[in-house]
């Protein structure tokens, strides 16, 4: 097909008929992609950029639907009341407006494109209060919201412990009963969460407390990742349970990250651009993961709209056709080039054979984390 050509149309149906007949492509990192744009503050991760600058949330999800993406989540990461008040102090937004604007932004942008809306529930103080009463508390004044305003699915994601990742689900089992539930930890190791529950054992216990798709976000890059839904997936068939598989890993290379991945390197994070993956990294870790059986991909912080819309493009056939606008279709776009030098890197061998270099002579291959620097 010509570079460019929008073909067919995106699957319709709920999120588990879509999952059922093909890959599902998520959106990408909100918080880091609206830091870097001088949105969000760095340090609080909050997400009052929906009331305060609601124009540059709206063209954020913009960019990622016309990339690619099935599903728009609303941006709110961190909406949990005690983070909110920790972060500002009580009284400047509260989670009930935060939500509801982030529900209406995504649904504007959603719903015309045939897109799905999801709520985005966010982590509680759970690492500093394990009572569960108290943290299904949060949960559910995060989930007034979203059931209001009807959306298509739940995404519990973030969790670096299965125990909130598994209260999460069940408040929303309960609370909006027959609503579609993703949940997601996000590793400290690529075996394990926080208290040493391994991979495989997370999904297993999230699949248990009610979640249709399960699997990994954040962290770490896309191939660890993925390598640890393959035992998510193990482990939640040796179980004889079912269900969907999910990742939205970090956009960024982490060969050399240990505990907390990309949150314990130097770079992190505002020095993390050279390790980005290219968008023909992307592409490959698009059908990794299909290959593994994951049916829902996305990306989390420092995926931006280009790196989804490689994804689109890799699984264009698995997608019934689809593809999004302006595809580079492994450089056949640069045919009409003005320089034979462009000319020449039209096909997939230049691009997929390509070695990036950081154009930095004295550039580090591996940086030292900063656990290991201050032991």
């Amino acid at each position: 097909p010509k570079p460019g050509l929008l073909m067919s149309m995106r699957q319709t149906g709920g999120l588990l008929e879509r999952l059922d007949a093909g890959p599902v492509i998520g959106d990408g990192g909100f918080v880091i992609a609206l830091e870097k744009r001088g949105y969000v503050t760095a340090g609080k991760w909050t997400p009052e950029a929906v009331i305060e600058h609601p124009e540059a949330v709206r063209q954020l999800h913009r960019e990622f639907v016309r990339a690619g993406s099935d599903v728009c989540q609303t941006f709110t990461f961190y909406a949990s009341e005690d983070r909110i008040d920790r972060a500002h102090g009580a009284g400047k937004h509260g989670v009930y407006p935060i939500n509801k604007a982030a529900c209406e932004i995504a649904k504007e942008v959603a719903k015309p494109a045939g897109c799905l809306v999801a709520g985005g529930l966010s982590q509680t103080n759970y690492k500093h209060d394990k009572n569960a009463a108290r943290v299904k508390d949060q949960f559910e004044k995060q989930l007034h919201v979203f059931k209001e305003q009807e959306v298509d699915l739940m995404i519990c994601e973030y969790f670096e412990y299965v125990d909130e990742a598994v209260w999460a689900g069940e408040t929303v089992k309960k609370f909006m009963p027959g609503t579609p539930i993703c949940a997601s930890v996000a590793l400290t190791t690529p075996e394990e969460d926080a208290d040493g529950i391994s991979v495989g054992e997370c999904g297993v216990r999230m699949v248990r407390a009610g979640a249709d798709v399960v699997g990994v976000n954040c962290h770490f890059d896309p191939f660890t990742c993925i390598a640890a839904v393959k035992k998510m997936i193990a482990a939640v068939k040796e179980a004889g349970l079912k269900a969907h598989f999910m990742v939205q890993p970090l956009g960024a290379w982490t060969p050399d990250a240990n505990k907390k991945g990309w949150i314990g390197l130097p770079e992190y994070p505002f020095a993390v651009e050279p390790r980005i993956l290219t968008r023909f990294e992307m592409a490959r870790y698009a059908r990794e993961a299909y290959d593994a059986g994951i049916r829902y991909l996305g990306g989390c912080c420092v995926f931006e709209p280009y790196h989804i819309r490689a994804v689109s493009e890799e699984l264009r056939e698995e997608r019934g056709g689809y593809q999004p606008e302006n595809c580079t279709e492994w450089g056949a776009c640069l045919v009409d080039a003005s320089n034979p030098e462009t000319i020449a890197k039209v096909g997939r061998r230049h691009w997929e054979t390509l070695n990036p270099s950081t154009g930095r002579p004295m550039s580090a291959a591996y940086s030292t984390p900063i656990w290991d620097q201050t032991k």
